[in-house]
């Protein structure tokens, strides 16, 4: 419910002018979903939405990641700096990092905005991952690797 819900948002805002979160609840409900606005709120921080101005100068919602490259991009260049390695065991993959860059690092790994990932917690060096499935935890470790190396120069 809660992906659906999210990915429907996601939709509206690439295809309309949304500026508030009711706009955004009454699009949910025209669409046959019932929202609460703690509901729409709690999505636009997990889907780290931002307001953008228009060309007309009003503004929108619109996701971080597609607005401010260079946010996502520092973000990228502190994970692979700070990155140790990484494994997993069942759907869940621990990423070491040097000391006090898990944070860091796991807010990297939270702005991919990766649907098949539960979520993280944070420690001082390392990070711990929740993904839905084994073979996307897998999956997940090999991507940090190739991200890492392709970093490396």
């Amino acid at each position: 419910m809660k992906y659906n819900r999210q990915a429907k948002i996601l939709e509206i805002i690439d295809k309309e002018v949304i500026e508030t979160q009711e706009e955004i609840a009454d699009r949910l409900k025209k669409a046959g979903m019932e929202v609460t606005q703690a509901t729409i709120s709690r999505d636009i921080k997990e889907l780290r939405l931002i307001k953008v101005m228009t060309e007309d100068g009003r503004y929108k919602y619109a996701p971080l990641t597609n607005t401010d490259n260079t946010v996502y991009n520092r973000l990228m260049t502190i994970f692979s700096e700070s990155y140790v390695s990484s494994d997993y065991a069942n759907n869940i993959v621990v990423v070491k990092t040097l000391p006090g860059m898990a944070p860091a690092s796991a807010s990297a790994i939270d702005s991919m905005n990766n649907t098949e990932i539960v979520g993280s917690i944070a420690g001082d060096d390392t990070v711990l991952i929740v993904c839905r499935t084994e073979k996307i935890a897998k999956e997940f470790v090999e991507k940090l690797s190739k991200l890492v190396k392709s970093d490396d120069r």
